[in-house]
Formats: C-alpha cells, structure tokens, sequence
C-alpha cells in the first residue's frame, strides 16, 4: 500500500477592507470647518466711495453688535470725526435679521465642526445639513445687509430734502469726492465662509459614502 499520498496544505487568507482615503476620514470636513470660523475674524463688508475704502466691519463684529472700524488715512485732509458719524450712519442696521443671520452662521460653524470630528454616520450626515444652512445663513445676512444699506441712504437723502440741508449725511461724503456716492462691498473673505461651509457639507457627505462602502 503506498503510504506516500500527497499532501494539500491550506493557505490561510485574510480579508482586509478597503482603507476609505483622506476624504473618508474626519481632516477635511474639520479644516473646512475650522477655516470657516476663523475668517470671521477678518472683514467681512467695506464701505466704499469712488473705490476707497472707508469703514470696515468683521463677521465677529456684526455678531457682538460692535461699531463700524474706520480705516486708518481713508479720506487724507477730511475731518475724521465728521468723517466716522457720516458713515456710521450709512451702516448703521436696521430693523431687520442681519445680526441674527450672522450668530446663526457663526454658531452653525461650531456646531459643524463638533459634528466633523464625530466618527459616525449620523454626525457626517448632520455636517452636511450644517453646512449648507450655515452657508444659506450667510447668503441671508448679505442680502439683509444690502436692503438696510440701501435704506439708510434713501433715508439720509429724504431727511436732507426735508431739512434743506447741505452736504449733510452720506451725501456730504460723496460731494468731497465729486459727488460719488458711497457704496457697500462684500470682502473675499466673506465669499470664503460661505464656500468654506460649502466645502465641509461636500466633505461630510464624501466621508458618509465612506461609511456606506466600509461598514
């Protein structure tokens, strides 16, 4: 009887699951989030007169409520104290949600980036509703912002007409730089946050696909 009968030897295999990439992971949508807050710290709008830059207001300081910042040598030769009640009151807020718009950007963004440093499916899933209102939070807070400018000058011209004034309110700017009405500008840093925010929604929602293709 021959004994010599050939041997199989098993090979054992291991299963190891696809590693679900950067953008599976918690560092982008976090930098997006984190990035988003920090530029409210930088001017958000400027107000303008013939292209110089006359006043400046951080997303910081339209949540906490803080005057407008007069730029240092914005107007050389004018009154710089006449200069700062003029275009305070160009840019002085109405009635309206533009503080609130802005808190609730502001809040969305920490809120978000606890969310981002989750590790569940359900906190990359609400990343991304964050970040798409804190996002629509800012597109309001810009369009509330115009409508309040665009009343204060409507305004400031029917109070001159009434008073018969000269050179008085926003239109005294304008008249000692040849009459050039002053005007309101969103910075690039505002455009940032909004596509900040944008960016950490798409994160999240790269990440959660992650979840779904590495249970």
């Amino acid at each position: 009887m021959d004994t010599n009968q050939p041997t199989t030897s098993t090979v054992s295999t291991t299963y190891y699951a696809p590693q679900p990439g950067m953008f599976g992971t918690k560092v982008p949508s976090s930098i997006a989030f984190v990035v988003a807050i920090l530029v409210f710290l930088l001017p958000f709008t400027e107000i303008r007169c013939g292209g110089t830059k006359l006043m400046q207001k951080s997303g910081l300081d339209f949540a906490m409520g803080n005057e407008w910042k007069t730029v240092a040598g914005a107007l050389p030769g004018t009154d710089s104290n006449d200069l700062t009640n003029k275009t305070m009151s160009a840019g002085k807020e109405q009635s309206g949600y533009t503080q609130y718009f802005i808190i609730g950007a502001l809040a969305l963004g920490v809120i978000g980036l606890l969310l981002a440093l989750g590790n569940s499916r359900g906190t990359s899933a609400g990343g991304i509703v964050v970040g798409v209102i804190a996002a629509g939070a800012l597109i309001g807070f810009m369009l509330d912002m115009k409508k309040n400018f665009e009343n204060s000058l409507r305004e400031q011209a029917i109070n001159k007409a009434a008073d018969g004034a000269n050179d008085s309110g926003m239109e005294g700017i304008g008249n000692t730089m040849n009459d050039i009405k002053p005007t309101l500008a969103f910075t690039p840093w505002f455009y940032i946050a909004v596509l900040a925010f944008l960016a950490a929604a798409i994160f999240c929602y790269l990440r959660m696909k992650s979840y779904r293709s590495n249970p």
